[in-house]
């Protein structure tokens, strides 16, 4: 069974954490580590791609004005505005300023002490391939809907809520994350700021990203920025 110590919660992100611009919100995610615990699992995955939203730009759900669905995203930072996207669940958070958020895109399985094999091996049993095999653990959580199913997150039970530091936060463990890949969103319809530069992939985690970057084609400075 894996438990959280009182040493490990101090780690948990507040939820002023979140009270902050939505790019920089979404660089200072990358890297730290979502947990949820589900039975006596605490399941683990590291941010590793992000994207932002602000009101006032095409490509936001706020965009489309306040509804009930949406008030997650018109509420203080650290709420949780969840959607579905192609038929899965997604995972945003409230940012700094009315209707702004940040999606969380993808994420890469994390095992440590708290998350040990047996919370993988239950990650790997939500999200199986199309097939029915388990998918590659690098791939488990490629893609925003990929994470919630792996991570066993719901529409239902999370949207519009704070989070629960006995059930599901985000903690700071500490991991580096020395050069950020800055790039156009993804899915977003033409004439609705797509041309915006609000995707952050943790460079070191870009070949397991929803879409890499850095991909045979893409030239720096054009396509993509190298932030340090």
């Amino acid at each position: 069974m894996s438990i959280l110590t009182s040493a490990k919660l101090p780690k948990a992100l507040p939820d002023g954490f979140f009270d902050r611009d939505a790019e920089l919100l979404a660089r200072e995610l990358l890297g730290k580590v979502i947990r949820h615990k589900v039975g006596d699992l605490w399941l683990s995955a590291r941010i590793i791609e992000t994207e932002a939203y602000y009101c006032e730009e095409k490509g936001s759900h706020a965009s489309l004005g306040y509804t009930e669905k949406r008030k997650a995203l018109f509420l203080d930072g650290g709420h949780i505005y969840m959607y579905y996207a192609r038929g899965g669940d997604s995972l945003n958070f409230s940012a700094r300023g009315p209707g702004n958020a940040v999606l969380i895109k993808s994420a890469y399985p994390w095992v440590d002490e708290v998350s040990g094999p047996a919370s993988l091996a239950q990650m790997l049993l939500n999200n199986p391939d199309a097939s029915g095999r388990p998918r590659p653990a690098q791939k488990l959580c490629a893609g925003q809907t990929l994470l919630c199913k792996a991570l066993g997150l719901k529409v239902p039970v999370w949207d519009a809520k704070r989070f629960d530091h006995e059930i599901l936060f985000v903690e700071d463990v500490g991991a580096a994350v020395p050069h950020i890949l800055q790039t156009t969103r993804l899915g977003i319809p033409h004439g609705r700021d797509e041309h915006l530069m609000y995707r952050f992939v943790d460079a070191a985690y870009a070949p397991y990203c929803t879409r890499n970057p850095m991909r045979r084609g893409q030239v720096e400075g054009r396509d993509y920025l190298v932030l340090g």
